[in-house]
């Protein structure tokens, strides 16, 4: 049998050292949607855009590499407990989301909802926000199904600044077409 033939008679290694950046993390606040919120200190919350009813932030424990959240400022578990404006921002920044992460990191497609409810799937089941979740024709592949793992192939704080800069460039861009 050749080296290349399975069974392989070696471990490969998955060099992955970003991941550093989730061992090295603090004991998860359950209220970090809402700490965001309130933070000055934007790059340390992820926070990319703040508007005056919600903000767009990454997904410290993301899905897929550019996971970002539409989040409103107000802590509630209900839809219909938000104003007309906030529903407009957060939808709003959902577009937003989709564009930046089209120009950032090439994203062919998204998944965009909301998990309500701890039955739904919902992480904080007591402040909701809006999932924005970059997809790409084929980046679904063996690793979760036969050893329960994702394969994200960015660091946080190397996308964040990404997103910044492509955010910045965005807006000169809209600037200069009025």
């Amino acid at each position: 049998m050749s080296k290349d033939e399975f069974p392989k008679k070696e471990v490969e290694t998955l060099w992955a050292p970003w991941r550093v950046e989730y061992f090295e993390k603090e004991p998860r606040d359950h209220d970090f949607l809402e700490t965001a919120g309130r933070a000055s200190d934007d790059a340390k919350h992820l926070v990319v855009t703040r508007r005056k009813n919600a903000f767009l932030m990454m997904n410290r424990y993301p899905y897929a590499v550019g996971h970002l959240m539409a989040v409103p400022y107000r802590k509630t578990a209900e839809l219909s407990v938000l104003g007309e404006n906030e529903i407009v921002e957060l939808w709003n920044l959902a577009a937003h989301a989709q564009a930046l992460l089209r120009a950032a990191i090439k994203a062919q497609g998204f998944n965009v909802g909301l998990n309500l409810g701890e039955c739904a799937g919902a992480g904080v089941t007591d402040h909701l926000h809006i999932h924005i979740v970059p997809r790409w024709s084929g980046d679904t592949n063996f690793m979760p199904i036969t050893a329960g793992t994702r394969v994200l192939g960015e660091g946080l704080h190397a996308l964040y600044d990404k997103l910044i800069e492509t955010q910045a460039n965005i807006a000169v861009e809209s600037r200069q077409k009025i």
